[in-house]
């Protein structure tokens, strides 16, 4: 808080009171302000119900100026929708003071909505401090240098206060795979899709459970991923998973039970850990709803961390109607964010995050485009893949209709894969 400050002091900034992004920069900029007695607001990322009802808080007085602080800058969206907001309530917003920024467009970005950005540190001045005293080595020193130049954020001019992210350049799968803290199963998922060349995900939909085992075995070596409902199973027995495993071993792909846990966290923990499937001991993957709150990962995360698992949260859904659309898809990504050590990436119709350690799988994917007469919407593998930017496409019906399951699986193989070709070639 007192570098923020004096920060701001050097600079000479004048203002009238000061604001902390949520939720982060909020102890902050108490600090600085209950030490200086300088009036301070609080901006709420959401509106209550009751009371007031501001987004707000705080003795407004339009016409003068307030000054953010942050403490992380990387494309500077937070700072835009904080500045959105003040400015609705007829303040004015010149400047914002940043302990570290990341150097990945941010400033560049706020300097073209009016916003002049003062950062107590960058990224590469600490990468190099670290360096000098030998507690980082050269070469990850450069490794992320490489990530940061290939990863900045393009200034888009447009009328809203939050231009659309883009990445000025598209990494590989293996690339991605060893960019610092990427997730474990991430890691392996990204260096496992590169060997084989695949970038599908089976929904292995059936009830029978030696027709799940005979499609890991014929498709195995076409798919990084075989999604199960193993609740919908007539005939599950622990023999099962067990023999599924050792395919998936033997095939190298994942498990990802699409469990989609949706309960407070006491609850999935045990619907993760015991019951009759037993989920944890077998299942590389799960998945869960962002409904509940943050309690649901905690929970999964208790059972899965020390069992090196992982998850993925549903921040978008394919089926007509979904309410899993704005704010609540910004939540799903924060949420991701926030438990990046279990969280590896998102069930979504587009890449929702732009950080590239996080996967995308979109499900909803056939050949010919169109939908059923439940709701459920169908994007081609070109789409998915080059245009929404997701990394995964999961086909279930496409397949499994299919006379030759083999042959139908290989198409989608092929069609998602040169899709992830084509967007090397032209970035995202």
């Amino acid at each position: 808080a007192d570098l923020l400050f004096q920060t701001a002091k050097d600079a000479r900034l004048e203002y009238d009171c000061v604001c902390g992004v949520p939720y982060t920069a909020l102890p902050l900029a108490t600090i600085i302000c209950s030490e200086n007695q300088i009036p301070m607001l609080i901006r709420r990322k959401e509106a209550k119900d009751y009371g007031t009802k501001r987004l707000v808080e705080g003795t407004i007085n339009p016409g003068e100026t307030c000054l953010i602080f942050e403490d992380v800058v990387t494309s500077g969206s937070s700072v835009l929708e904080t500045a959105e907001v003040l400015q609705k309530a007829g303040l004015k917003v010149t400047d914002a003071v940043v302990l570290l920024d990341r150097e990945q467009g941010g400033k560049a970005r706020l300097e073209e909505c009016g916003i002049r950005l003062h950062s107590v540190c960058t990224l590469s001045s600490v990468l190099e401090i670290l360096q000098q005293q030998g507690e980082v080595a050269v070469e990850m020193v450069e490794k992320v240098k490489k990530f940061i130049q290939g990863n900045v954020f393009e200034p888009v001019a447009q009328n809203g206060p939050a231009p659309v992210k883009r990445l000025c350049k598209e990494l590989s799968f293996s690339a991605r795979a060893e960019l610092p803290g990427v997730h474990p199963i991430a890691a392996r998922l990204f260096m496992l899709m590169e060997k084989k060349q695949t970038n599908l995900c089976l929904s292995a939909d059936v009830t029978s459970s030696k027709e799940l085992l005979q499609l890991a075995a014929i498709l195995g070596p076409s798919i990084c991923i075989l999604k199960t409902h193993i609740d919908i199973l007539n005939d599950f027995t622990q023999e099962v998973v067990k023999e599924l495993r050792m395919l998936a071993d033997q095939h190298e792909f994942l498990i990802f039970e699409d469990r989609k846990f949706a309960d407070i966290g006491n609850t999935v923990k045990h619907q993760y850990e015991g019951g009759v499937f037993r989920i944890a001991s077998w299942s590389d993957v799960v998945n869960a709803h962002v409904v509940p709150g943050s309690g649901v990962v905690k929970g999964l995360k208790e059972v899965g961390l020390p069992l090196q698992r992982g998850c993925l949260l549903v921040a978008e859904m394919s089926s007509q109607g979904s309410l899993a659309t704005g704010d609540y898809t910004k939540a799903a990504v924060q949420m991701a964010e926030d438990n990046s050590d279990f969280v590896f990436g998102f069930i979504s119709g587009s890449r929702v995050s732009n950080k590239l350690e996080f996967l995308h799988l979109t499900p909803g994917v056939q050949l010919q485009t169109g939908g059923d007469n439940l709701g459920q919407k169908y994007l081609s593998p070109e789409e998915v893949i080059t245009r929404k930017g997701s990394d995964i496409i999961i086909v279930g019906r496409g397949i499994l209709s299919a006379s030759d399951r083999l042959q139908e699986a290989e198409k989608y193989r092929k069609a998602a894969w040169e899709s992830y070709v084509s967007r090397l070639g032209v970035g995202a």
